[in-house]
């Protein structure tokens, strides 16, 4: 029988990248960060004891709460949470399992630098189309579900950046841009080590649109084709990536569970 108030490794990974993913809390005390400092895709660090603030955190969403071995420690702290009326749960073997499950993405621990108590403070180039909407993407899914992110003219990125503290990204001579043949969001890819055959299978199709080779991938023409078409849909550019957001959902699940299927008309074609 399933311990109670938790979740597996397994359950975690099919919730991780879509709309339905929990706020994940990595409680694991410092010296075990330290001895192995990677992170959950998604997840947060916060200390264990300050459960005030870990109420404050979560809010009214499901909460995953992670430490080491799942034992006395997010045990008790989801205890505790459920007893102020949080819907949270603990993850079952904690990081030692979800280290040894494999195709679990972990997430180097150096490359959350750049976050900040709120979340983390993006800018880029306004007018998103393919990169600038896909990497938004990936980080809200898979890095910091409260990454904020700036759009503004491609000449103020660098001068906005250093104002507001913000990270560029998809800008000329930016850390988080394109390197030889790749795309920002490759380089997303490869700085949070995010490489998962969904991931790659995604990436292959955005690189294409983005970089004009369609020969990579036979969707890139596809989401060329909406990708600008919801540029001249919406004005704004947060309206647009709430848009782009639903897109890349949705192209996540057909990279994940959906791209093997085929749709023919009639039915019963036989060639």
């Amino acid at each position: 029988m399933p311990a109670p108030n938790s979740i597996t490794p397994k359950q975690l990974l099919r919730l991780i990248g879509t709309p339905q993913s929990p706020i994940l809390i990595d409680i694991c005390i410092d010296a075990d960060f330290e001895a192995d400092p990677y992170l959950i895709p998604g997840s947060i660090r916060h200390p264990a004891k300050d459960i005030e603030g870990l109420v404050n955190l979560i809010g009214d969403r499901p909460a995953v709460v992670i430490c080491q071995k799942g034992k006395k420690l997010s045990q008790a702290v989801v205890s505790l949470l459920r007893g102020e009326g949080l819907q949270a749960e603990y993850l079952e073997g904690g990081m030692f399992a979800w280290r040894d499950m494999p195709d679990a993405p972990r997430v180097p621990a150096k490359a959350f630098s750049m976050l900040q108590s709120k979340g983390s403070l993006w800018v880029t180039r306004h007018r998103p189309k393919i990169d600038r909407i896909a990497c938004p993407w990936l980080i809200r899914r898979f890095v910091d579900s409260n990454a904020r992110f700036l759009f503004v003219a491609p000449s103020e990125v660098d001068a906005t950046a250093a104002i507001f503290d913000a990270t560029p990204f998809d800008i000329e001579g930016a850390h988080w841009s394109h390197r030889q043949d790749k795309c920002t969001f490759d380089t997303m890819l490869d700085e949070f080590a995010l490489h998962t055959p969904a991931l790659d299978r995604l990436a292959t199709i955005v690189r294409a649109a983005d970089t004009n080779r369609h020969d990579l991938a036979p969707e890139a023409a596809g989401l060329l084709a909406v990708s600008v078409g919801l540029s001249w849909q919406y004005r704004d550019d947060h309206e647009n990536l709430a848009a782009g957001m639903h897109l890349y959902d949705a192209l996540y699940r057909w990279a994940r569970d959906g791209f093997e299927e085929q749709h023919d008309w009639p039915m019963d074609r036989k060639s």
